[in-house]
């Protein structure tokens, strides 16, 4: 109780309840922007926080991390479109509600639902929070640097089908971080003698290019879309009654987002897909999974929501981010001298929950933001996207140079926008390059401190957590190396049945040509004429 009073302290103050309202409100309209999403708004006002105590900039991001998943289903479900990435699944069966004029049932049981995940989420992580400030002090630095290592395979390995050029990707992360002066003696690395390399790559000036500015340029390239979107009407509330008919699919799927949430690298759409399929299989009707099912609908808006909350312990229990978003977060961390990490549930445990409390704020701010206002807010959907890739653009380059007031740093963005709207034309993925570049950092430190007292190679893993972790990564490699033997087994017998297959039909093609020109061949051709209906019908 103490510890509450406390966190509700922290709250209680003008400027973060001013954070909650824009983050909250700002983060529903981005969502609600198909092209847009989270990562481009927290990557322009990253430079914003700065100035901010920890708490308010934290809260206004978290704000938008959160709320945009409510966003971003609005033109899932009205124009079959996702706002954000992770609402793509939110489509399968949001879209076919609207075909046939149930866009508000669709609407308000998403909203319902994500209202769900986010607030089981958050409850679940309140009451984990003395576990996790008992577990916290078990980490060192060896531990640490292999959570950190963990998490990169992690990520590697979740891009199925492109974990070779993730591992690329992050190793360049990783190496853009080593750029400057290193931590420790502060001797010059890949710095060429260029004086502006000798403060290294800053990772605000990386985030804005990869992500904001090659955005811009994506909207920019392409053409505007005219959309015309009918009001809606009637009352959203009746998404909360029916959520209550199916308790079991949203408490399941709100605890596979809070599992896959604390997992660095997997994030929303493993949790989607899982909860999604366990919904499917469990079902009276799986037969409707696809064609406006509203026990898909919550699958799919619940576990993605719980996972913004769950994803915070990684980040604020060892330091290490799971994805591209925490990554940014822990950059406010860092300006203001806040080290995430055992330390910090061990002696400031009243602003950890303060955060999972904001949290909590947020959902119920955003609920009721959506039940008045989504008539007006549907409009949002039809802004140009041109429109969108200019103004992007113009405050992305305000973003970077308010930095450092550095011209080379808008230059440095432009090219690290060009290369990231390179590997979007490409499919290729941006995240590894920021999570190499963070968790690269993290683990040349530990490494270093850890290995002062290692003196042979089993002493790198001799506690107990370190020896779990270090397992851990074991079995992720044997498990994706497996995979990957059978993916390419897999394709080897397509391949092969392919060239088989059509080897048979050029065989048999050149036996039916050869039998036909011998003289037993012509008569059987001749009588075939003689009595088939298209020679009856010359004659």
């Amino acid at each position: 109780m103490d510890l509450l009073l406390a966190a509700f302290e922290v709250l209680a103050r003008w400027d973060v309840v001013i954070a909650l309202l824009v983050g909250s409100v700002g983060g529903v309209l981005i969502g609600a922007i198909p092209g847009v999403g989270p990562a481009v708004a927290i990557a322009i006002l990253l430079p914003a926080t700065f100035s901010m105590d920890p708490i308010v900039g934290l809260t206004v991001l978290l704000g938008i991390y959160g709320s945009s998943m409510y966003g971003g289903a609005i033109p899932a479900i009205l124009i079959n479109t996702p706002g954000t990435a992770v609402n793509a699944l939110t489509t399968y069966d949001g879209y076919p509600m609207t075909a046939r004029g149930e866009a508000r049932r669709a609407l308000s049981l998403a909203y319902s639902a994500s209202f769900f995940g986010g607030v089981f989420s958050v409850i679940c992580l309140i009451l984990f929070a003395p576990v996790l400030a008992k577990v916290a002090p078990l980490f060192g630095s060896r531990e640490i640097f292999l959570a950190a290592l963990l998490g990169l395979i992690l990520v590697v390995v979740a891009h199925r089908g492109q974990a070779l050029i993730a591992a690329a990707l992050a190793c360049f992360g990783i190496f853009l971080n080593s750029v400057g002066l290193e931590p420790v003696k502060y001797t010059k690395r890949y710095t060429f003698d260029q004086s502006f390399l000798s403060s290294g790559v800053d990772l605000i000036v990386v985030v804005l290019g990869l992500f904001a500015l090659s955005q811009a340029f994506v909207l920019l390239q392409g053409e505007d879309e005219k959309l015309r979107i009918n009001k809606l009407r009637g009352g959203l509330f009746q998404g909360l009654r029916e959520l209550g008919r199916h308790p079991r699919v949203a408490s399941v799927s709100a605890s596979f987002g809070v599992v896959m949430g604390m997992i660095p690298g997997v994030g929303e759409f493993t949790a989607q897909f899982l909860s999604y399929t366990y919904a499917q299989r469990t079902s009276k009707r799986p037969e409707d999974f696809g064609r406006g099912s509203s026990e898909g609908l919550i699958a799919a808006e619940t576990a993605n929501n719980a996972v913004p909350a769950a994803a915070m312990v990684p980040l604020l229990a060892l330091g290490i981010p799971g994805e591209a978003l925490t990554a940014m977060m822990l950059s406010v961390f860092y300006v203001h001298n806040v080290v995430p990490g055992p330390q910090l549930f061990q002696n400031q445990m009243d602003f950890v929950v303060a955060l999972y409390l904001a949290l909590l704020i947020l959902n119920v701010m955003v609920l009721v933001f959506l039940l008045f206002a989504t008539n007006s807010l549907i409009k949002v959907v039809k802004i140009p996207n041109r429109f969108l890739g200019v103004c992007i653009l113009a405050l992305s380059f305000v973003g970077v140079y308010s930095l450092r007031n550095s011209v080379t740093d808008c230059i440095l963005a432009a090219v690290f926008g060009l290369f990231g709207f390179i590997l979007k034309r490409l499919s290729l993925p941006i995240v590894p390059i920021i999570l190499g570049m963070v968790l690269g950092g993290i683990m040349e430190v530990k490494l270093r401190a850890g290995m002062a007292r290692v003196k042979e190679p089993f002493d790198f893993i001799d506690r107990p957590v370190a020896m779990i972790i270090f397992l851990m990564i074991i079995v992720v490699l044997i498990i994706h190396t497996r995979q990957v033997l059978r993916d390419r087994a897999v394709l080897k017998e397509k391949k092969w049945s392919a060239k088989h297959t059509s080897t048979n039909f050029a065989q048999h093609l050149s036996r039916r040509k050869n039998y036909l020109s011998t003289e037993r061949g012509k008569k059987v051709r001749d009588k075939h004429l003689k009595y088939s209906p298209r020679s009856t019908e010359r004659r």
